[in-house]
């Protein structure tokens, strides 16, 4: 077996030997609000699976967008509800953790400009100054760059919700080369790494993590099935095993506590092999 498998290898066996502290960063867990679960049972369920995987924090981020004009008191109703349940039906990993909720929202960029400040403040993740903001699904953004960059002049710090799910992404990367350059996280939907939304969202969630540009990974789950908070088999698919704790709980860590984002550590990243496209893992090492 050759040296960069069977260290990867060793990286996947110490994983499913860690009882880690997954944060979720972006999950659609409440219920009757958006496009996740309808009602308390489907929340719960969602919640078990998480608590299964690992994972200690959901951080509900329903969508506030044109369709779902969610407001944080019902956001904040429905979180307190749901942590309720969760406590008394003790939904707990492993080792005994309790899962927890909470609250925050997936805000789209075409609805910031209609948000007064009040509002869009206590819409953040966890109660803090980060954002999750949603990009467009559209082939062309303009002026994206510009919106983004106002919010950062209002103060707020920003996360976005997969950015390689987006076609004005894919078709110009240059463009997302520049946003995170100016200070904004990615937060990469953990199914991209399956292909669960398409060759172009997996290349560009891959190219995110060989160039350095991937900050966060979360499982943007609905449902319990079909769209599953799952994370750690995505990362390891993807052999970012060696990066787990810095995203899945370093860096929501730190959002939600209001704290400094620690830096990306050195460790092995993937890459894959482009020229046949092949399901064949590379590591390389950083210095």
């Amino acid at each position: 077996m050759p040296a960069a498998d069977s260290d990867r290898d060793d990286h996947i066996r110490a994983w499913r030997n860690v009882v880690g502290r997954v944060i979720d960063l972006h999950s659609h867990v409440l219920p009757g609000i958006d496009d996740g679960p309808a009602d308390i049972a489907g929340s719960l369920a969602l919640a078990r699976v998480a608590a299964a995987g690992g994972t200690t924090v959901l951080v509900a981020t329903p969508h506030v967008n044109w369709r779902y004009r969610n407001e944080p008191e019902g956001i904040a109703a429905r979180v307190q509800e749901l942590n309720g349940r969760l406590i008394a039906e003790q939904v707990r990993t492993a080792d005994g953790t309790q899962l927890q909720v909470r609250p925050g929202a997936e805000i789209a960029l075409t609805l910031v400009g209609e948000l007064d400040p009040a509002q869009l403040s206590a819409l953040s993740l966890g109660g803090g100054p980060w954002l999750l903001v949603e990009p467009p699904f559209a082939p062309v953004a303009a002026n994206l760059d510009g919106i983004l960059r106002e919010l950062q002049d209002r103060g707020h710090r920003l996360v976005l919700a997969h950015p390689e799910r987006c076609p004005a992404f894919q078709r110009d990367r240059s463009l997302l080369r520049r946003i995170v350059r100016s200070g904004v996280l990615t937060s990469v939907t953990a199914g991209s790494f399956a292909g669960s939304f398409g060759g172009e969202a997996r290349e560009l969630a891959l190219a995110l993590a060989r160039e350095g540009m991937l900050h966060n990974v979360a499982s943007d789950a609905h449902d319990a099935v079909h769209r599953p908070p799952t994370i750690a088999p995505e990362l390891e698919q993807a052999g970012l095993a060696p990066l787990r704790v810095w995203l899945t709980e370093q860096v929501p860590g730190a959002i939600l506590e209001s704290a400094e984002v620690p830096p990306r550590p050195a460790a092995a990243v993937v890459e894959v092999d482009e020229p046949q496209r092949s399901s064949r893992w590379r590591l390389l090492r950083r210095a």
